[in-house]
């Protein structure tokens, strides 16, 4: 397994040399430092602690900024360990192209929108009852179950929507761009900007593409020089 931190920006378009169209979400990977190396004799299972982005040492309590010192780093905002991923020391930094590369396929996690206060028809997607006004029923919960007086465990109802963590699948890497820290993925991943996701290895084990080829725009095109003929008299 093998993974990194990086934080989502936006979305946006990019065009292959073939004139193909392709969805992407642009992920800020800085480079992550190793803050902690599992092992299976120490702590019973296998992983890498990883953080990213910098924060000022007055947000960090006394426990953590030992944590981050014994790593010989700087305080990070976001902090996660990827199991069964191994290979790398203790305090050493890690750049998206170090891990992946274009063409590979990913799974992403991260924190879904938050959309409040739902009702059971759209949380849960349920259909709702005739809407002449004749009906009496329109967007209601419907059946409650036997009648016990009490609610049977698991029952969809209305209730806090979305901010959940959310995996997405199988999610083609279109390009990376080291110079500026970035990560094109095809599609839409979990979460609002500036959220901070997880990208790990796909799990389905999916083979990577052949990576695609982008279009670039600032390439100078030499315009073709054409001979005129003089016309004789």
């Amino acid at each position: 397994m093998k993974g990194i931190l990086g934080r989502k920006v936006e979305m946006t378009q990019i065009f292959t040399e073939n004139g193909k169209l392709v969805p992407v979400t642009v992920v800020e990977v800085l480079p992550n430092t190793v803050l902690q190396v599992k092992s299976l004799g120490s702590d019973g299972y296998v992983a890498t602690q990883l953080g990213v982005q910098d924060k000022r040492t007055n947000l960090v309590n006394k426990p953590e900024t030992g944590h981050f010192k014994k790593a010989g780093s700087a305080p990070k905002r976001f902090v996660k360990e990827i199991r069964n991923m191994e290979g790398f020391t203790f305090g050493q930094e890690i750049k998206a192209e170090d891990i992946f590369t274009s063409g590979e396929y990913v799974d992403v996690t991260g924190i879904s929108k938050g959309k409040g206060f739902a009702g059971a028809i759209k949380r849960h997607n349920y259909s709702r009852g005739p809407m002449g006004h004749g009906s009496g029923y329109h967007r209601g919960i419907g059946s409650m179950g036997a009648i016990i007086n009490r609610i049977f465990k698991s029952k969809k109802m209305a209730g806090h929507m979305g901010h959940q963590k959310v995996t997405i699948q199988n999610l083609e890497v279109v390009a990376i761009d080291s110079l500026n820290n970035l990560m094109l993925i095809k599609g839409s991943i979990p979460g609002p900007k500036n959220q901070f996701v997880q990208i790990k290895q796909n799990v389905k084990g999916l083979k990577a593409l052949t990576a695609a080829t982008l279009l670039n725009r600032n390439a100078k095109v030499e315009t073709p020089v054409v001979e005129t003929v003089a016309e004789e008299a």
